[in-house]
């Protein structure tokens, strides 16, 4: 026989778990929503500008505060046989456009022929006292190879192309996406067009929005 008793006391057992499961739905639910917030924020694209650095003076610092300005990326030499003709052209660049919507960044290298062999004070020193150089300079690093600091690996993978020598100029836009790049043949001059156009399009933006 069956016991009439036995179905009821089954009753709570199978409801019990029915009760958990709008909850574990509503658990569930947040959960992939927090997945997905966080899959979205680790694919955000890097760009050159949320990538942090060394000044010259050894202090770190963010390439943030360049974020929508103009920025001519150089890697520097003081022995050089373009040493003169770039830090002037450079310097004259930096006084006619910067430091509003543009700037040029200087990231000294002894990578090629060994001809940048001081000391980052001693470096700062001949740039200012010589050309009398008023962009930002970083302290001395490796520009291509395996050893390449992460804002030139991007810079380099981002155009395909990698420095083979000192003074290879990188143009980077206002939103921080390397839009061209030159390399030690091509003097300042040649390049200011891309650079003034791009300064100009910063300017013009900022005049609609008023």
């Amino acid at each position: 026989m069956l016991d009439p008793e036995g179905s009821v006391e089954h009753q709570p057992a199978s409801s019990f778990p029915k009760v958990l499961l709008i909850p574990l739905a509503m658990l569930l639910a947040i959960a992939a929503l927090l997945l997905l917030a966080l899959s979205a924020t680790r694919q955000k694209e890097p760009d050159f500008y949320t990538f942090k650095v060394v000044n010259i003076r050894g202090k770190l610092v963010s390439l943030e505060k360049y974020r929508g300005s103009v920025s001519l990326v150089v890697n520097v030499a003081s022995e050089c046989g373009y040493t003169d003709s770039h830090y002037k052209a450079l310097q004259q660049l930096q006084r006619d456009l910067g430091p509003y919507h543009f700037n040029v960044l200087a990231f000294p290298c002894n990578q090629f022929g060994q001809q940048e062999p001081d000391t980052n004070k001693e470096i700062e020193s001949f740039a200012r006292k010589t050309y009398g150089a008023s962009f930002p300079m970083f302290s001395k690093i490796t520009v291509s190879g395996a050893g390449a600091i992460p804002a030139f690996k991007y810079l380099i993978e981002s155009t395909g192309e990698e420095p083979t020598w000192n003074f290879w100029k990188y143009l980077v836009d206002p939103n921080g996406k390397a839009v061209k790049v030159w390399d030690s043949t091509v003097s300042v001059e040649e390049i200011r067009p891309h650079v003034t156009e791009l300064v100009r399009k910063i300017i013009l933006k900022k005049k609609d929005e008023l």
